[in-house]
């Protein structure tokens, strides 16, 4: 296996390099001097990287640079002989390496450790034998050198020798076992551990049973390489486990968070006890609470809630909710966020009303702190508790006190969260309706925001029943409202202020005579300017009561839904009180307050005058009061309440058919899948839990091989996702493998070689367009006729945009130089785009707030409403976040609203209006999808997306 694989070279960033001359960089390395030789030196290794070939220069750095001892001087050509050709065309090793072997021998023989450490670094990446026999002996030397830095790579060198070249040293796992017993610096023992590791299980075994009791004491470096082994020795052979659990146990104590974590891991995947849960799992949340870094926090968190995700650890779990709440003392909103979505998850009945009260002592907190994330925070915790109650009906009681303090919070994303709460609460609960409508008449006068208290009136309308609170809601809105009437009020305002202004002046206006000087204006005309100035009616003026203010301030949306809930109010009282004279008196004094907002709308005292749609609305309130008909009267009392009903029971059905795909999808054991027993398996792939290390490499190198049929066929398949570069009838055929994982791209590219040619210098030269970089460029490689090789590239991504990859295939034959151009890779946004969910209020506000729109218009030829908006969800990858009973029916239009976020936590906002004509069948889909995000690559990226859809759309029909 090791024949196959290819060098691995450090990588240099060379730009942009000047012509060169290979006669001047040769006189430049003889005759300069130390820093000429060392400027030369370096442009000749970056003219070696971007495959210039210098083989006249190598007898020259033999004689002239090799000799000098100055340490710049060794550290550059460590790298030189690293990615110099070593051997002539035929594969034979160049007679001028012997002198390098020679000098590379001092070097491992000098007193300087500096030297020999780096000398036996640069050693384990030779693949040459022939250069590497005649040293081995000074490399044994070194493992008894004095510096610790000198003898652990003396065993890294000796390590990787073995593995390439195990006939080099056929002692080595015996020498370095030697070596280990004798060592007590912790990074040589955790060097030659490692190499027993991978070289001689059984001796590293005996080892660890020989000082188990003592690991803890050993350094976290040499814990991390026992950590593995116990994981590997026990996965190969389950009756090893009791003789190494223990140490497991006590290694989840240890000082390194490290070592904890992998402790942890490990722990889980050998043992499936309640008490190997429960500590791996505690170990995780002392993780997450001492460590500072938030990344480390979010990575263990998710660790928790993939244990979770295990039907037997979740319920072990379930207990251990209290410890996980003490993860909210991160100020970090991400990290608070998971944690009480894990909770939330993981909490039952008998730990509902602690989790209620860690929350409420939370609430607490955030009270009067300024912060950029608490008003965040305290959203996230209403929602919890709003939750909560809804989840354990037995909490709501004491949840809704404390959630009812928001009503008169600044944050108005927290306050409005309340009312939904109690919105729902209050229809689902009747046995605390009353409670609830108490405690909101208590917070109602120190509402500050005219939507809060919309919702609190829309409430108060619906839900009191009796005369007693009937009477208390009036005053309450009455006290809010200020005096009736209300142009006569603020007339009557307005003179005693003038009033109080004019003797204030009497009593100036001497003082201002003696102090007045002239001045002459713009216009040329005279002007008295005095030292007092009289101050501003506005300043003089009382503070109006909050309803009073909105309506001055022209909010008279709020005016409208004012008379609704007096409507309601008032049809309810004439229900109730039998005697007839009160229900005219309630009934006009309800109309005296109507008719006098929309005498102020017309007034032109309020900055801004009353709609018409807001004085339609009042006038259908006073017509309803005066003639109550049947019809009006039915919709006032009943037909609100039950639109509320039907709208929570629609998301709920909503919510369980999510929860429903959830569990489907989570299904680790389909019903046809084979059986496995652990006692007959081969010990590779054991029921004892998934393989910590194994499953985190394959995310790192971007998915895992898979044999099973079903996934072949599946469309997220390796080979679904090629990309062919080149045409068969070219001299190399291209073909690329495009895998998206998160910030990177990896292509994954064959080329073939299909002359009776060599090929050399085979390389593949990329470029990109859009926010797109090539990390670096791919190795030249050689290919002889009909072979084959794969070349894979590295591409960063910054931003959620379309990008393009292009390039060319460039390689050299006996004759000429031969350049194939690729087709272009196309980069899809939608590897980005995932669908998520926010609020109606959110979505509004994001819509505000966004700058950029992109308007496409729905050229499509479909004919069906509901079958365009599947089309258009599938190919962008958004929610549709209006309810499915909303779009349902047959109208002739939709309007449809959908969100999506970006891995890069961009959001894309859509809003669909699409018609029909219903009189023909046939007619196509018409309308406009507007895009709203916060950048401008995002919204046309997305445009650009959904024109191609429906382009192909068309074409296919």
């Amino acid at each position: 296996m090791s024949s196959v694989e290819g060098p691995c070279y450090t990588i240099i960033n060379s730009g942009d390099i000047d012509p060169y001359n290979e006669m001047q960089l040769k006189q430049d390395l003889e005759k300069g001097d130390l820093n000429i030789k060392i400027d030369t030196l370096k442009k000749v290794i970056q003219l070696l990287l971007n495959g210039e070939r210098l083989s006249g220069l190598l007898m020259t750095i033999i004689r002239f640079v090799l000799p000098l001892q100055n340490h710049q001087i060794k550290k550059l050509l460590l790298i030189f002989w690293e990615i110099v050709p070593k051997t002539s065309p035929d594969g034979r090793l160049l007679q001028e390496m012997i002198l390098v072997c020679d000098a590379y021998r001092k070097d491992l023989q000098h007193p300087n450790e500096f030297l020999r450490g780096s000398t036996l670094r640069f050693l384990c990446k030779l693949k040459e034998p022939e250069l590497l026999e005649p040293l081995m002996p000074a490399i044994r030397a070194c493992l008894d050198h004095r510096h610790s830095y000198v003898r652990r790579n003396a065993v890294l060198a000796i390590f990787t020798i073995y593995k390439n070249f195990d006939w080099l040293v056929p002692d080595g796992p015996e020498l370095i076992a030697n070596f280990l017993d004798t060592q007590q610096d912790m990074s040589c023992k955790r060097n030659a551990f490692l190499m027993l590791l991978h070289a001689d299980q059984e001796r590293a075994l005996n080892y660890l049973a020989s000082c188990i009791d003592q690991v803890n004491n050993f350094g976290d470096i040499l814990q991390l390489v026992i950590v593995e082994l116990i994981y590997k020795v026990c996965h190969a052979n389950p009756s090893e486990r009791s003789r190494f659990i223990r140490c497991i146990y006590n290694l989840l104590n240890s000082s390194s968070n490290a070592v904890r974590y992998e402790a942890a891991g490990t722990l889980i995947t050998l043992s499936s006890a309640p008490t190997a849960i429960k500590a791996a799992a505690g170990c995780y949340i002392e993780l997450i609470v001492k460590e500072s870094d938030n990344n480390v926090k979010l990575i263990v968190l998710d660790r928790l809630i993939a244990m979770k995700e295990n039907e037997v650890m979740e319920k072990i779990m379930q207990d251990l909710v209290m410890d996980i709440l003490r993860v909210l003392a991160s100020p970090d909103i991400e990290v608070r966020r998971k944690t009480l979505a894990l909770a939330m998850d993981l909490v039952s009945s008998k730990s509902i009303t602690e989790m209620v009260f860690v929350l409420e002592k939370e609430v607490t907190k955030t009270h009067n702190v300024e912060h950029e994330d608490t008003g965040k925070y305290r959203q996230l915790l209403v929602r919890t508790l709003h939750t909560c109650s809804i989840k354990f009906p037995s909490v709501a009681g004491k949840v809704i006190p404390v959630l009812v303090e928001f009503l008169s919070d600044t944050n108005e994303f927290a306050a409005l969260d309340v009312l939904i709460f109690i919105r729902e609460a209050v229809q689902k609960f009747p046995d605390l309706r009353r409670a609830i409508i108490d405690k909101l008449l208590e917070s109602f006068t120190a509402i500050k925001s005219s939507k809060i208290h919309r919702a609190a009136l829309w409430i108060l309308g619906e839900y009191v029943d009796s005369q007693n609170q009937i009477k208390e809601v009036v005053e309450a809105i009455m006290q809010t409202l200020g005096e009736i009437p209300m142009v006569e009020s603020e007339q009557k305002r307005l003179v005693g202020e003038l009033e109080t202004v004019e003797g204030e002046g009497e009593g100036v206006k001497k003082e201002q005579q003696q102090s007045a000087s002239t001045k002459v204006t713009l216009d040329g005309t005279y002007a008295t300017q005095t030292a007092f100035s009289v101050a501003a009616i506005d300043t003089q003026k009382d503070k109006r009561p909050p309803l009073r203010q909105y309506l001055m301030d022209g909010d008279f949306f709020i005016g409208a839904s004012l008379c609704v809930t007096l409507t309601k109010l008032t049809l309810r009282y004439i229900e109730l009180e039998k005697n007839e004279i009160e229900q005219n008196r309630f009934s006009a004094r309800m109309m005296l307050v109507m008719s006098s907002i929309l005498h102020l709308g017309k007034s032109g005292f309020p900055t801004k005058p009353i709609t018409n749609d807001d004085t339609d609305r009042i006038f259908l309130c006073l017509k309803t009061l005066s003639e109550r008909t049947t019809e009006t009267v039915e919709v006032f009392q009943h037909f609100c309440r039950d639109a509320l009903g039907k709208m929570l029971e629609a998301q709920h059905e909503e919510e369980a058919q999510t929860l429903k795909e959830k569990q489907k999808t989570a299904a680790k054991v389909q019903p046809d899948d084979p059986v496995q027993f652990s006692q007959l398996s081969s010990g590779k792939e054991s029921q004892l839990g998934e393989n910590v290390f194994e499953s985190s490499l394959s995310q790192a190198l971007a998915g895992t091989k898979s044999t099973n049929l079903s996934e072949v066929a599946s469309p997220n398949n390796k080979l679904n996702k090629v990309t062919q570069l080149t045409g068969f009838s070219d001299p190399v055929y291209a073909e690329a493998y495009v895998n998206v994982n998160q910030y990177d791209i990896v292509l994954d590219v064959l080329i073939v070689n299909q002359t009776s040619d060599t090929l050399q210098n085979c390389t593949l030269e990329l470029a990109t367009l859009g926010d797109l970089k090539l990390v670096e460029r791919p190795h030249p490689v050689v290919l002889a006729p009909h072979d084959f090789c794969n070349i894979k590239a590295n591409v960063k991504v910054s931003s959620t945009e379309n990008g393009i990859i292009f390039g060319n295939i460039v390689y050299d034959t006996s004759l000429t130089t031969n350049v194939v151009v690729l087709n272009t890779i196309h980069i899809d946004i939608m590897d980005y785009i995932v669908p998520a969910s926010c609020t109606d209020h959110e979505f509004r506000q994001m819509w505000q707030d966004f700058e950029w729109e992109n308007k496409v218009t729905v050229n499509t030829t479909f004919t069906d409403l509901h079958e365009y908006l599947k089309h258009l969800l599938k190919s962008t990858n958004m929610k549709c976040l209006t309810p499915e009973k909303a779009l349902s029916g047959q109208c002739g239009f939709m309007a449809a609203n959908m969100y999506a976020k970006s891995i890069f936590g961009e959001n894309a906002l859509a809003n669909l209006s699409i018609e029909k004509p219903l009189e023909d069948p046939n007619s196509k889909v018409i309308g406009h999808i507007r895009i709203r995000a916060k950048s401008q690559g995002m919204a046309l990226s997305l445009g650009d997306k959904i024109s191609s859809s429906q382009k192909q759309s068309v074409q296919a029909a």
